[in-house]
């Protein structure tokens, strides 16, 4: 669904915007320092809940105020929907259609933003947490039984770790396994069929970005060949040793390779950022595939470290992607930019239309 309209008060250095966007294409440009990044924040703010930057949420109120609002209409041309957030130091209020919203999921399901931005190799170079976030996403939007199924998980897997941390006997830790040990194995069931989804536009996307083979090798967080309660089981003393549950999906990763190496170890900055790319895009493909029309991607300084080859390279993948584009940019002739849509100047948190 394409974000049409959108409001933003008190949000970082943004006193208050309104802006009418293009449901294709809509670009930013600014000096550095200006807003921009701040404006792709709020709309992602709007689809995720969270920033992309930074997860201090009283860091994203602008100074002297108490809360910032962000609103915007989202949909098709014949049927939208307002959304709303407001976020302050002591949480955040969701509003979808004038009704209060019962979780930030609400959010992910009307307006499901992407984002690539210069930070976005960190998804390689990081721990495990980063591509868990990213895997779940992904999986959220594709599976209907994936919410339910990460929170039996979790909450089975919350209560373990407090028998644990008290210091209970193992008959009595024993309580949760049954629930923690189904719902762990139907997660990394989950995230496993959804990696195989996840592969071919991988390998695709990598080719033409990087004009190498790029591979996802899935780790669902315990030992292959064995149970996940037989696992834990085996590991009881460690467990009560440390306070905490060491095997499950919450310890799950995804090996991204090139040439069958380890990502991050075998190419530059500036591929790993193409790299990254291409698993965000592809992800993007795959929800697309999932439910058409309803994806949107937000492009931060598109040519942060990259050469003119790669952004042309980059450029083109996403020109033929069928979702909403919001792009920043220091300059307006970005080659390989759509020449339609919308163009907006920002300059101190103000924006006009050029």
């Amino acid at each position: 669904m394409a974000l049409t309209w959108l409001q933003v008060e008190q949000f970082r250095c943004i006193e208050r915007v309104e802006l009418e966007l293009d449901s294709r294409f809509n670009l930013f440009v600014g000096p550095n320092a200006s807003g921009k990044t701040s404006l792709l924040e709020a709309m992602y703010f709007l689809g995720r809940g969270r920033s992309f930057r930074t997860r201090r949420l009283e860091a994203l109120v602008r100074q002297g105020a108490r809360s910032f609002v962000i609103v915007g209409r989202v949909g098709g041309p014949t049927k939208q929907m307002t959304v709303g957030v407001r976020g302050a130091r002591g949480g955040t209020e969701i509003r979808l259609g004038g009704r209060a919203a019962e979780s930030v999921a609400e959010l992910a399901e009307h307006f499901p933003p992407q984002v690539i931005d210069p930070e976005v190799h960190k998804l390689l170079e990081e721990g495990p947490g980063r591509r868990r976030r990213f895997l779940d996403w992904g999986v959220f939007h594709v599976e209907p039984l994936f919410l339910p199924t990460w929170q039996r998980y979790h909450r089975a897997l919350r209560q373990r770790n407090a028998a644990l941390k008290q210091g209970l006997g193992q008959s009595a830790v024993a309580v949760w396994m049954p629930e923690l040990a189904e719902a762990g194995e139907l997660l990394a069931r989950q995230r496993a069929e959804y990696v195989e989804r996840l592969e071919g536009p991988v390998a695709r996307l990598g080719e033409r970005l990087l004009g190498q083979a790029a591979s996802l090798v899935y780790h669902r967080g315990w030992g292959d060949g064995v149970s996940l309660e037989d696992a834990v089981a085996k590991d009881w003393e460690r467990d009560r040793r440390l306070g905490a549950t060491q095997h499950g999906p919450h310890r799950g990763d995804v090996a991204v390779k090139v040439a069958g190496q380890a990502a991050k170890d075998r190419i530059s900055r500036g591929q790993q950022k193409l790299l990254a790319a291409a698993l965000t895009l592809a992800q993007v493909v795959v929800q697309e595939e999932q439910q058409g029309g309803r994806s949107a991607l937000l492009l931060d300084d598109p040519a942060a470290e990259l050469d003119s080859e790669g952004l042309a390279r980059l450029l083109e993948c996403v020109g033929e992607l069928p979702v909403q584009l919001l792009v920043t940019s220091l300059r307006e002739d970005v080659p390989g930019l759509p020449s339609s849509g919308r163009r907006f100047h920002v300059e101190q948190g103000q924006v006009r239309t050029a």
